[in-house]
């Protein structure tokens, strides 16, 4: 545990952060060193590198590092500083997840402590990014912005980041451990069911306080989360997670791991009993005390900001091509800007395709943070970017700012602002390219102007574990591979119907067939063609799936599933020159 609540200033809890933080990269310094001169093995060593969020890739001799972004808040200077890191250490590449993380690949093993410490001085951290651990706490980056919202969750995010970050009881648990938080008020924006757990704000009779729902989760074999509480005061939020952690902690599987997350142990030992062991637990901690809640942040952790930044005025933004007919602009600003409750300001979403950006895109979004907005830069789960307190008279000058970085484009959160984790690109578990496939299939359904089907999502795995979420898209593909003639030939295997349905509830998809990688764009396009000239009044594309059922949608396909003769291109992946092939190293898994 990081602080003592009853520490009596900001700079004690800070001297303490810091001093926590850098000790342990050293720690991890030390242990890199020894694994170098051959003195630690490499399953001695895993656990070392794990823990401070730093991954082996299929690449021998380099790692993939994962840095935290608590509620997906940064400061500008934190963007700044990510793009010194990519600058510096990785080729000028970062790669934003669907948690609120930013990764950086191919970094030699003996750099990596150097670059934690840069991180670290700007109170980032990869610490427990990774491992059987507490993971990145998630949230919607919008909280407080949005109208409707029940309250800002972004404190109580901070709170359980900072409470459970360098803890003993969650430094080695049998798996990883995932938090989100909703803001409640409007769609779930977060996907708490997916969740070990979620957390939507509530108020009752005056109280804040939160909806609590555990065990969920996907991977291979998907489970949705069970409700614990239907109303947590705030106050009682720290003790009440530390009993479930505890319970995990004591009964997950450690012994089969792909058996061990917090959902298996519900569906192995039944809701009650696991309610039953939490409330135990509960009682313990609440009589003779556990983990502290934190009462004071440090500078900069989880965007925190103990005075608020003036807001910009976008004087210092150019002015690129302004026109009174534009119709880039026109489109950016249907589909990319709303208005937030604070009258006056609206949110800008950055689109960045598959996550990917370059140090000169990161630091001109931390340039038109500060010049036009609050200084924030808010950091979505489908990895895009957010510009709040932004002047309604300058989105035209932040347009043109986005336009010099490439950054400008629009369809955000429309169907072809596809999501999809890295795969082949670097994951030692994925079968294929999966941010390929994403590109791909961006292209093959930009141009619907169909208003239901823009509004349909994307979301891409390189294998089974969905890491790219693809059991919650409505349209959803994972890599996987089949023989034929002899050679391996890249596939995805197609879901429908995923997302939040017209009640709010959370919804998997339909797994349908398993498609070669590249006729996947046929496919979801011969799909969407059939959706359009064969909906309902009011049919949702959920409901349309549902209707029709899977052994329709398999007959659809079965031609590009089972074709008659292979094209030699489709040996190949996306995006690859060389035939395809297996790759597999041992997972230690990228979401």
């Amino acid at each position: 545990m990081l602080q003592d609540p009853g520490l009596a200033t900001r700079q004690d809890v800070e001297a303490i952060f810091d001093r926590t933080v850098h000790e342990d990269i050293e720690k991890f310094r030390a242990a890199a060193q020894e694994y170098m001169a051959g003195k630690l093995t490499d399953d001695e060593f895993r656990g070392h590198r794990l823990r401070r969020g730093v991954y082996s890739q299929r690449q021998l001799g380099v790692h993939m590092i994962r840095t935290k972004i608590p509620g997906g808040i940064l400061t500008a200077d934190q963007m700044d500083v990510l793009a010194d890191v990519a600058q510096e250490f990785a080729a000028d590449k970062g790669h934003l997840t669907t948690r609120q993380n930013m990764q950086y690949h191919f970094i030699p093993l003996a750099r990596v402590p150097d670059l934690l410490h840069k991180l670290a001085d700007a109170r980032l951290t990869t610490r427990e990014a990774c491992y059987n651990t507490v993971r990145n706490v998630t949230a919607s980056p919008l909280a407080g912005l949005l109208a409707g919202e029940v309250f800002d969750v972004q404190p109580y995010v901070r709170a359980v980041s900072l409470a459970f970050l360098h803890n003993e009881l969650t430094d080695n648990l049998p798996r990883k451990f995932k938090i989100a938080f909703f803001g409640g008020g409007q769609q779930d924006d977060m996907a708490l069911g997916i969740h070990d757990a979620g957390l939507t704000a509530m108020i009752r009779d005056g109280v804040k306080g939160f909806r609590v729902v555990i065990g969920g989760g996907l991977g291979p074999m998907p489970n949705e989360a069970a409700l614990l509480d239907e109303f947590l005061p705030e106050d009682k939020l720290v003790a009440r997670l530390e009993a479930v952690i505890r319970l995990f902690g004591q009964h997950g599987n450690r012994k089969n791991k792909n058996k061990a997350r917090l959902k298996f142990v519900l569906r192995e030992r039944g809701f009650e009993w696991v309610k039953e062991t939490i409330e135990a637990n509960y009682a313990d901690i609440l009589a003779n005390g556990g983990t502290k809640t934190p009462t004071i942040f440090p500078e900069g952790f989880g965007g925190h900001r103990s005075v608020d930044p003036p807001l910009g005025d976008g004087a210092l933004l150019p002015v690129l091509g302004a026109t009174a007919v534009d119709p880039e602009f026109d489109r950016f600003l249907e589909s990319n800007v709303r208005e937030q409750r604070q009258t006056g300001y609206a949110i800008i979403t950055v689109r960045v395709p598959q996550g990917n950006m370059s140090t000169a895109q990161m630091r001109g979004i931390a340039n038109i943070a500060r010049n036009a907005g609050d200084s924030m830069v808010r950091v979505d789960i489908d990895q895009n970017l957010h510009l709040a307190y932004i002047p309604l008279g300058n989105l035209r000058r932040v347009f043109a700012g986005l336009k010099m970085i490439g950054l400008q484009e629009g369809g955000a959160r429309e169907i072809s602002d596809t999501v999809s984790c890295p795969g082949g690109y670097s994951c030692n578990l994925a079968l294929t390219k999966s941010m390929n496939l994403a590109a791909a299939i961006a292209e093959a359904v930009k141009d619907y102007s169909d208003r239901r089907v823009r509004d349909l999502s994307v979301k891409i795995s390189g294998c089974p574990n969905s890491c790219g979420q693809h059991w919650i898209g409505s349209l959803g593909f994972y890599g996987n591979s089949r023989k034929v003639q002899g050679k391996e030939v890249p596939y995805y295997m197609m879901h429908l119907g995923g997302g939040v349905d017209r009640d709010g509830m959370l919804r998997y998809g339909l797994a349908v067939s398993s498609i070669p990688a590249k006729l996947a764009p046929t496919a979801a396009r011969r799909i969407l063609d059939h959706f359009i000239a064969n909906r309902e009044d009011g049919e949702s594309f959920r409901e349309y799936v549902l209707r029709h059922k899977i052994p329709f949608f398999k007959q659809m396909v079965e031609d590009l599933a089972k074709p008659a003769v292979y094209d030699p291109e489709w040996f190949m992946d996306w995006g690859d020159s060389d035939a395809f092939s297996l790759q597999l190293g041992r997972g230690e898994c990228a979401s």
